[in-house]
């Protein structure tokens, strides 16, 4: 962490979340862009039209500005440092879902072994791990659990919703050690799904599909940022 906070000062990388060079740099990010960051509230969003079983999803904010230059620039770019403010961000939104007096259950997306590769490792349970802490600091008992397992798929740019939905099932696999998340043979607290951006709403609806085949209920869902679909009107709820 030293070496890195020394890099911010003597080397400085362009910021994150709007590429302005040479200025001080907080975790990656100018002092504009945490004022954006820290300015942002967790809300209710979903797809227009929903998919088929999408959960209750509270997002951060929408994918712009200082949000999208951050995700960008932590996912595709491996500035693992943003990871903290990111996380912290991402545990309001599980906030919004979660009483405090119930213990939660965090579930980040699982990504696939190429996704893993290409991002510098697994960029949600990274998140998942730091919104965790930030919770817990806050006085929730929270657990970051990994059921589910990611299979490749190929690109669905080019299908419909339903075909959407059904490829994004299909790649899902639960891993056969789920114990720790039922007490007694019934499943209690607040379980949620954690993602980084939702655009169809096809990945956490097959999420929470799988969690609920195996007895697991899904209390929603909570992602940093939401897109503006760009085929439907009007446009993403937020």
């Amino acid at each position: 962490m030293l070496l890195a906070d020394l890099a911010d000062l003597v080397l400085p990388a362009a910021c994150a979340g709007c590429g302005a060079e040479r200025v001080r740099l907080t975790y990656g990010v100018c002092g504009d862009c945490v004022t954006e960051l820290e300015g942002l509230r967790p809300r209710a969003a979903e797809p227009v039209p929903p998919p088929a079983g999408f959960p209750p999803c509270m997002a951060v904010g929408t994918y712009a500005g200082a949000l999208r230059g951050a995700l960008l620039a932590y996912k595709e770019k491996g500035r693992h440092r943003l990871a903290r403010p990111l996380g912290t961000l991402l545990a309001g939104a599980v906030a919004a879902l979660a009483p405090r007096d119930r213990p939660v259950v965090l579930v980040p997306v699982p990504s696939t072994a190429a996704a893993r590769r290409e991002r510098y490792g697994d960029h949600m349970a990274r998140l998942a791990g730091h919104a965790a802490r930030r919770l817990r600091s806050a006085g929730y008992l929270v657990n970051v659990v990994q059921p589910l397992r990611a299979l490749p798929r190929p690109d669905s740019t080019s299908l419909d919703a339903h075909e959407r939905a059904t490829v994004a099932v299909n790649s899902l696999r639960m891993i056969p050690r789920i114990g720790v998340l039922r007490r007694d043979g019934r499943w209690r607290g607040t379980l949620v799904v954690a993602d980084d951006i939702v655009t169809t709403g096809a990945t956490l609806a097959a999420v929470a599909r799988r969690l609920e085949e195996a007895d697991m209920q899904v209390t929603g869902a909570a992602v940093l940022a939401a897109t503006e679909l760009r085929t439907f009107s009007p446009r993403f709820r937020l």
